[in-house]
C-alpha cells in the first residue's frame, strides 16, 4: 500500500528521532564521525563562527554593490576555499529604488547519496542605514554558516547539502535610521537573493528536489531564544522544536509563537517548498536596525553547535 505524503513524513520522523536518541549517548566526536583527518576538530566551534562575525563587524557596513559587500563576498568566498569547499558564485542584478544593483549570491553543494537536497542559509548585507554594521543582523547567521561549511564540506551527507549566502535581504533605499525603513507587503523591496534562487530552481527543475530551507538570522545574542515563526512551515517547525525539546535545548527553542513578517524563507515557502526561520527577534526593540548592532551584541556561546544540534542533526537524515 503506498502511503500517504503524511504517513511517509511520520515514517521518517520515527527514524529521525531514534537515531537522533541513540546520537545523545555517543561522544561528541560521533556527531561528526564522517569528518576526514585532515579536519583540525570534529566538532562547531562557535568561537571560530564567532571569529567570522568579527572579521566582518571590521569590514563596516556592507549593504549592497558597495565596497564593503565586495569585501564580505571576498572574505566568505576565501574561507570557504580554505575549508576545501565548491564555490559558486551566482552573479545578478537587482531592479530597486537606487537603480540597477549587482548582487551576488555565494552557493557551496554538496553531493549526498539520496537525491534530496537541504538548504542552509542567510544573508550577509546589512541595511543602507549610516555606521550600521549589523552584527547580530548579517554578522551572526554568516559566522555560523561559515563554521557549519567547514564541518560539512569535510564530511559525507546523506542529503545534497547546500550552504546559501544572499544578497540583498534587506530593504533597498539610502535610510536614515531604522524607523524609516519601509518594507513592501510583496517583499518587492528586499529578499532579492532569496527570491532570485528561487526562481532559478525553479526553472533549473532543482526546486522538486527541495526537501527544505533552514534560514539562520539574528542568532547572536546572549542565551539566544528563538521563538516559532507563524510564516513557517508548520510542520518542519514542529520537527524541530519537537527534536530541540527532545535534546534539552527548550530555553533556546521557545515555545512561542511570533509572527516575523517578510525574510528569505518566504521566497521558497511561496513556491511550495517547506521553510524555517531561526531568530532571534527579542532584540527588535533595542539595538534592530541602529548603529549599536556591534559586536557585543553577539555572544560566542549562542552561535555554539549545541543550538543548531536539533537542526543539523535532524534534516541531515531526511
Amino acid at each position: 500500500m503506498k502511503l500517504t505524503e503524511n504517513q511517509e513524513r511520520e515514517r521518517i520522523a520515527r527514524r529521525i528521532r531514534l537515531t537522533l536518541i541513540s546520537l545523545l549517548f555517543l561522544p561528541t566526536l560521533a556527531v561528526s564521525r564522517h569528518v576526514n583527518s585532515s579536519a583540525k576538530t570534529g566538532d562547531f566551534d562557535g568561537a571560530r563562527a564567532y571569529e567570522h562575525v568579527r572579521q566582518l563587524v571590521d569590514i563596516g557596513p556592507r549593504p549592497p554593490a558597495s565596497d564593503g559587500i565586495h569585501r564580505a563576498q571576498a572574505y566568505i568566498i576565501g574561507q570557504l576555499k580554505s575549508f576545501g569547499c565548491p564555490v559558486e558564485e551566482h552573479d545578478f542584478h537587482a531592479s530597486t529604488v537606487l537603480g540597477d544593483l549587482a548582487m551576488k549570491n555565494i552557493v557551496v553543494k554538496l553531493p549526498g547519496r539520496s537525491s534530496g537536497i537541504i538548504l542552509y542559509t542567510t544573508h550577509y548585507d546589512t541595511v543602507r542605514i549610516p555606521n550600521f554594521v549589523g552584527a547580530d543582523d548579517g554578522g551572526s547567521g554568516s559566522g555560523t554558516m561559515l563554521e557549519l561549511a567547514r564541518l560539512f564540506c569535510a564530511r559525507q551527507n546523506s542529503l545534497h547539502v547546500w550552504i546559501v549566502f544572499f544578497d540583498g535581504e534587506e530593504a533597498q533605499g539610502n535610510w536614515t535610521d531604522g524607523a524609516s525603513i519601509q518594507w513592501k507587503n510583496d517583499n518587492s523591496n528586499n529578499t532579492f537573493g532569496s527570491r532570485e534562487m528561487a526562481a532559478q530552481m525553479a526553472l533549473s527543475g532543482e526546486l522538486k528536489r527541495l526537501k527544505a530551507m533552514i534560514l539562520a538570522d539574528m542568532i547572536g545574542p546572549a542565551n539566544v531564544r528563538i521563538t516559532r515563526d507563524t510564516g513557517s512551515t508548520r510542520w518542519l517547525t514542529n520537527f524541530i522544536w519537537d527534536t530541540a525539546a527532545q535534546l534539552g535545548y527548550k530555553n533556546n527553542f521557545a515555545n512561542e509563537d511570533y509572527a516575523v513578517g517578510g525574510d528569505d524563507h518566504f521566497s521558497f515557502i511561496r513556491r511550495g517548498v517547506a521553510g524555517c526561520d531561526l531568530i532571534d527577534f527579542s532584540v527588535r526593540d533595542s539595538y534592530w536596525h541602529t548603529p549599536q548592532d556591534t559586536l557585543d551584541k553577539v555572544d560566542p556561546r549562542s552561535l555554539q553547535w549545541r543550538v543548531f544540534r536539533p537542526v543539523i542533526l535532524l534534516l541531515t537524515w531526511l
